[in-house]
């Protein structure tokens, strides 16, 4: 059975929300930010860079949210998770996602995350000051020339649409209207309805 560190507000629900999508047996193991827990040694002997998610398979333990929704999608391929026989739009699916991870999430981590790039206390109430722009310019991008509608990809839901949903739910704490992006709100608003956010969430508030 595969077992997924989570912990609520982040990306973790990505992964969280494709393995529900999966019917697939796994277990979320919820960690508490708020004790520092994902420091621990116990989660540190699992992912050393103490954060989440950790996807722990039979073959070892996996990290970064692109990685693993590349797995689930490949491992269930009966989920039709990924367009798994076009070489060239899987490649599209990846880049989406890669783009969430390396400057949309970055951007966003501006606000609470300063010290990882700063030592001064002036310089990280500028980043933090800078969040509500920089998300913006990230999700008219979106908007604009990404997200194909219904879903991120066209009509097929994907991996790229639970990732999106996870980021989305941030824009609010962030400074940002995401009814500024109709076609991301009309995304946002179909994800809140899937049976399997609903589970993962569901799991992440018991």
């Amino acid at each position: 059975m595969l077992k997924l560190y989570v912990a609520p507000g982040t990306c973790a629900l990505a992964s969280h929300i494709a393995l529900a999508e999966t019917g697939a047996d796994y277990v979320a193991e919820k960690l508490s930010f708020k004790t520092n827990q994902q420091n621990s040694p116990d989660y540190l002997a699992i992912n050393p860079k103490g954060r989440v998610p950790a996807l722990v398979t039979e073959q070892g333990v996996l990290t970064e949210t692109p990685a693993m929704l590349a797995y689930v999608a490949q491992r269930f391929p009966e989920a039709r998770l990924a367009p798994l026989d076009d070489v060239f739009a899987f490649a599209e699916v990846q880049s989406f996602n890669s783009y969430l991870c390396s400057t949309v999430h970055i951007a966003h981590a501006h606000k609470m995350r300063g010290y990882r790039w700063a030592t001064e206390e002036s310089s990280f109430a500028d980043m933090k000051k800078k969040v509500p722009e920089t998300m913006s310019a990230c999700f008219a991008l979106i908007e604009q020339k990404m997200l194909r509608g219904p879903w991120v990809m066209g009509e097929q839901y994907t991996i790229c649409d639970p990732y999106l949903f996870t980021i989305a739910q941030w824009l609010e704490g962030d400074g940002v209207d995401i009814n500024a992006f109709p076609k991301v709100a009309d995304h946002f608003g179909r994800m809140s309805g899937r049976p399997a956010v609903k589970k993962a969430l569901a799991e992440l508030a018991g």
